[in-house]
């Protein structure tokens, strides 16, 4: 596993992150310890969940399969940088009382308690904002932080799904308060998906920040879609199947598997190894089902991919370029 800086901090991770949000919907316990052993044992140390995963009734219990995975013991949760995130509700569904979501004091403090219960630890190494909340000035998000981290129950702030504007506005913010601000922003970013690169991942890169990308093969779009479906039958579904059923869109994604056949290439592991030469990129988020996907998306790191080929995938998928000139001049 090759290893890089967490945006400004000293903080070391691997180049893939493993996402967990399979783990109970999908995956069950057994199994989803099996991957985090797999991953562990491949170098991979960033490993990202969030309150919410689970969902509907069972909120909070992919953080509680963490947690006992950590209880096992054998170092594990000394070795992993651990991530979770903060905003959406955690009532049952139908009982979302107020104050039990966003970015307010109350619920921070609340939220990282409850989290460090599941997860078996006292401390949360990357704790990150799931959205912006609109209701909540950062003055007030900053002031419930720097507490936590006095505490020792956080060590680094991260954000999710902000625009550049935000993550300008909350590391200024911080800045005037003395606090360390914002180290990462988890963006949805693929060869299919590059509108982050207009402005939040130049604003992450001015102000310090890793980006971790998250979706980096769009829903499955870019994992061979339509060969899997001639091979095996297997249909698309979800934001691939929405994308297909426009003609344009997969006459482009046809295109990219067929470039990619002509070159050798799987195109999963094409999708995650151009993200990893991209500016500002920390490592892109990888959630597996099984060992056998993490041991595909392992083989990303080692792949090099020729300027040719990179030139190749820039011309079926085009960047919107940089802004302002993208939408102006």
């Amino acid at each position: 596993m090759e290893y890089t800086q967490l945006g400004r901090t000293g903080l070391k991770v691997g180049r893939l992150v493993l996402g967990t949000m399979n783990f109970g919907p999908q995956t069950d316990e057994a199994d989803s310890h099996a991957i985090m052993d797999a991953a562990l044992d491949a170098g991979i140390n960033l490993f990202d969940t969030a309150n919410v995963y689970g969902w509907g009734e069972n909120k909070g219990r992919t953080e509680t399969i963490i947690g006992n995975w950590f209880a096992k013991g054998g170092e594990r949760r000394d070795k992993v940088v651990l991530a979770t995130k903060v905003y959406g509700n955690m009532g049952a569904d139908g009982e979302a009382w107020p104050n039990h979501d966003k970015l307010s004091a109350v619920n921070i403090r609340r939220a990282v308690d409850a989290s460090l219960k599941r997860l078996q630890t006292d401390y949360i190494d990357l704790y990150q904002f799931h959205h912006i909340d609109r209701s909540t000035p950062f003055e007030e998000i900053w002031q419930a932080i720097d507490v936590l981290v006095q505490q020792g129950k956080i060590l680094y702030v991260g954000s999710s799904n902000f625009p550049g504007y935000k993550i300008a506005q909350a590391n200024e913010i911080a800045a005037r308060r003395g606090s360390y601000g914002l180290v990462s922003e988890q963006c949805l970013y693929n060869l299919a998906e590059r509108r982050a690169e207009m402005e939040v991942i130049p604003a992450a890169q001015d102000y310090g920040l890793g980006v971790i990308p998250w979706s980096p093969l769009h829903g499955g779009l870019l994992g061979g879609v339509i060969k899997k479906e001639v091979q095996g039958g297997r249909r698309a579904s979800g934001r691939a199947a929405e994308t297909l059923a426009d003609p344009t869109a997969r006459a482009q994604i046809q295109a990219y598997e067929d470039l990619l056949d002509k070159h050798g290439v799987e195109p999963g592991e094409a999708a995650l190894a151009w993200l990893l030469t991209r500016p500002g990129v920390t490592g892109p988020i990888v959630g597996p089902r099984t060992t056998e996907q993490l041991a595909s998306a392992l083989r990303a790191v080692e792949l090099k991919l020729s300027e040719e080929l990179l030139t190749s995938l820039d011309e079926i998928f085009p960047g919107p370029g940089p802004s302002p000139e993208a939408f102006a001049w």
